[in-house]
């Protein structure tokens, strides 16, 4: 029996090694495109929540690779959208108010800012204005978050291809008179005011104010964000170079604000089926990270009890405000590894040029 054990064992050792060749034969997959998404105000609590209202799964679920980002900002344990989204963006941490600037003035790239200079197509997808602090802090650099027409002037500046959401009376109905849709067409914009005229784009660049000022909660506006992730993935998809898309859920922080269950879990969901979208592209793609985080959490949401079998959830806000506690970060595609951890938010930009293979030297 002796030979045969031997054989045997070198046998299943050769098996090992030759299923290690061909797996270090394999190529490891590039990081061509990257969808960086956004719940604002959105932490554990508001994540499981919904998963239970939804009785028992999430999209989000798929992600293999969780890690959590600290939130505080330079001058405060609780960070506003503005100094977290720059934290975010810029790989810096700002005063609460900041957009895209440091505490004293220094102007700061955004990781959308160094895809567009490495030849990515780039863009936003938000349920907010654009010009409101999340999307902004890719975009624009201003010291207040409430310069919003200063913001809008910013995305006239921007190499940004695809923006969608609200925001039109910065760019149309201006206090110093300018109408920055018509400066948006001359660099070769096209503009639409509504999600029909959006589906009806597939390539080019693309400025969509879909509201005045922001879009109505999801009960009313719909399937917008998800619809508009899709749009803005198709167009921004024609780039042999790869893209970047930020994509915010943006009323998560304010339903939690408000203290409203239903509409936090209303919009909890439609965040979750914008997800979907994105990581049944970066499925489909094989060379696509999606990464989706918090920039902080609202309301000190708690979950007192619940059912996964109905759905009934019983939660109770502590606060109307921010709290400070960590964000979850879930990770999908190649590179997602790389999220695990627990970490600064500064972290994020270092990580995203590294998988984007962006130098040092051009950073």
């Amino acid at each position: 029996m002796k030979p045969v054990i031997i054989f045997l064992s070198a046998f299943i050792l050769n098996c090992y090694a030759l299923s290690a060749k061909e797996s270090s034969d394999k190529p490891t997959p590039t990081v061509k495109n990257i969808i960086f998404m956004i719940g604002d105000g959105m932490a554990t609590n508001q994540i499981y929540a919904a998963l239970t209202a939804n009785k028992g799964s999430l999209n989000i679920e798929r992600c293999p690779y969780v890690g959590f980002a600290k939130t505080y900002s330079a001058n405060n344990y609780i960070t506003d959208s503005a100094a977290a989204g720059t934290a975010v963006a810029c790989g810096e941490k700002t005063e609460n108010g900041m957009v895209g600037v440091s505490p004293d003035d220094r102007r700061l790239k955004s990781m959308l800012e160094y895809a567009a200079d490495k030849g990515l197509s780039t863009g936003v997808a938000v349920t907010c204005e654009l010009t409101h602090a999340t999307p902004a802090a890719f975009i624009a650099h201003v010291r207040n978050r409430s310069s919003m027409e200063t913001i809008a002037v910013d995305y006239t500046l921007s190499k940004v291809n695809v923006c969608i959401g609200g925001g039109r009376k910065y760019f149309e109905n201006r206090s110093d008179g300018k109408n920055l849709t018509d400066v948006m067409k001359s660099k070769g914009f096209q503009v639409a005011y509504n999600m029909d005229e959006v589906k009806g784009i597939t390539s080019g660049n693309l400025l969509a104010l879909l509201a005045d000022e922001a879009p109505e909660p999801y009960v009313i506006r719909g399937d917008m964000l998800p619809e508009a992730v899709s749009s803005a993935i198709r167009i921004l998809n024609n780039n042999e170079k790869g893209f970047f898309l930020m994509v915010e859920g943006s009323q998560i922080d304010w339903a939690a604000s408000s203290n409203n269950h239903a509409y936090l879990l209303d919009e909890m969901m439609d965040f979750d089926r914008t997800v979907k979208v994105a990581l049944d592209f970066a499925e489909q793609d094989g060379n696509t990270l999606v990464v989706i985080t918090g920039d902080h959490e609202t309301g000190g949401l708690c979950i007192l009890n619940g059912s996964i079998q109905t759905g009934d959830v019983k939660m109770i806000f502590a606060s109307k405000g921010h709290t400070g506690v960590p964000v979850p970060v879930f990770t999908y595609g190649p590179g997602a590894a790389s999220f695990s951890g627990i970490y600064e938010n500064t972290m994020f930009l270092p990580k995203v040029l590294d998988l984007l293979d962006i130098g040092k030297d051009q950073r």
